[in-house]
């Protein structure tokens, strides 16, 4: 991760390259931000859900988690609407789910006196390098989401979306296929939760 992409430069690079002034001035915004996802990190937790190692997310979003509820690591989540935990939500590592993303698990049951809640699916599993656009939609019929799959903004999904597939729409579909995953993001870095990643980046200057 120490080397040039064309006219793009590495996680770590950018930083070192940074003046002392500006690497404080950002240490200082992730400083204070750290604190935040920490707190929101350890109510996730005591409330029983599985939370890995810097993971970034709203703290209503953590007042809502139950045991029903892993993270793997490095995941950013910019949305607290999840309508329910009552079914398992199984998030993997390096996910990202954008602003206003609707995760809707469960429905009713419309043929029966009692509208009793209702799932089609046991869970509901997001794989790996996953990217959820901004306002886009998940419904209960979906299951699994596949290992580096993109949902675009706007975008309903209605049923499970395959690996390395980008899909678009309202109801989604293919619309292309994804050639790598973002495995040199720090993911963390997109809400400013990379606190101990930027101070590792800058101490790693030669």
């Amino acid at each position: 991760m120490n080397t040039k992409i064309g006219h793009y430069y590495s996680y770590e690079e950018s930083i070192q390259q940074r003046s002392n002034f500006h690497y404080f001035i950002g240490l200082i915004v992730r400083w204070k931000k750290q604190w935040k996802y920490k707190l929101a990190r350890y109510i996730a937790r005591k409330k029983g859900a599985i939370i890995g190692d810097g993971v970034v997310m709203p703290i209503s979003l953590a007042m809502k988690a139950n045991k029903n509820l892993s993270i793997g690591s490095h995941s950013s989540i910019d949305t607290d609407k999840f309508s329910s935990f009552s079914w398992p939500v199984r998030i993997g590592s390096h996910v990202i789910i954008g602003k206003d993303v609707k995760i809707v698990m469960g429905s009713h049951r419309l043929d029966t006196a009692s509208w009793e809640n209702y799932r089609p699916n046991s869970e509901l599993i997001i794989k790996d390098y996953v990217w959820l656009c901004p306002d886009s939609v998940v419904l209960p019929s979906v299951n699994e989401i596949g290992y580096g799959s993109v949902l675009g903004a706007n975008a309903v999904a209605v049923k499970n979306m395959k690996d390395l597939t980008i899909y678009g729409g309202n109801p989604a579909k293919e619309i292309n296929i994804r050639k790598r995953v973002h495995s040199d993001l720090v993911v963390e870095s997109l809400k400013g939760g990379d606190y101990i990643m930027y101070k590792k980046a800058r101490r790693a200057k030669k």
